[in-house]
């Protein structure tokens, strides 16, 4: 998994939220390759399956099918291979234990969706920019 050519990996199952973050990101011309998958394990099939990719970043929603948000980040961050990829969890959970347990295994940014379009495109805006253009990473994440 070392191939740098796909840059944002986003895990979500909700079709209007993926519209949404597709759209703004593309909107403010964060033009890095995004792979889509719509829920916990394919996302797990995609980073452990042998034969892809490493993203430079993961924007993971929480409540997935099959397997919860939470136990994929549990999965990423304890395994060797993907523990530097960081991890911005996109969720529309306010629960403290959500966010607690969240930062307790690793997470690197925890946003709450905003419900207003302008807000969430420019939350989407801001979280690209910010780990594809400003944030300095180790090479094995590069």
């Amino acid at each position: 998994m070392t191939d740098r050519s796909l840059e944002i990996l986003l895990v979500e199952d909700n079709p209007r939220d993926e519209e949404l973050t597709l759209h703004s990101l593309r909107r403010h011309n964060v033009t890095n390759k995004i792979h889509v998958v719509r829920d916990g394990q394919e996302a797990l099939d995609y980073l452990f399956g042998g034969e892809t990719s490493t993203p430079r970043v993961i924007l993971l929603d929480l409540k997935l099918p099959k397997v919860d948000g939470l136990d994929v980040l549990r999965r990423v961050k304890g395994d060797d291979r993907t523990r530097d990829i960081p991890v911005v969890v996109l969720t529309s959970s306010r629960e403290e234990r959500d966010l607690a347990e969240a930062y307790k295994l690793g997470v690197n940014s925890y946003v709450v969706k905003p419900v207003n379009f302008e807000r969430f495109a420019d939350a989407v805006r801001q979280l690209g920019l910010y780990w594809l253009l400003l944030n300095e990473a180790p090479t094995s994440v590069k």
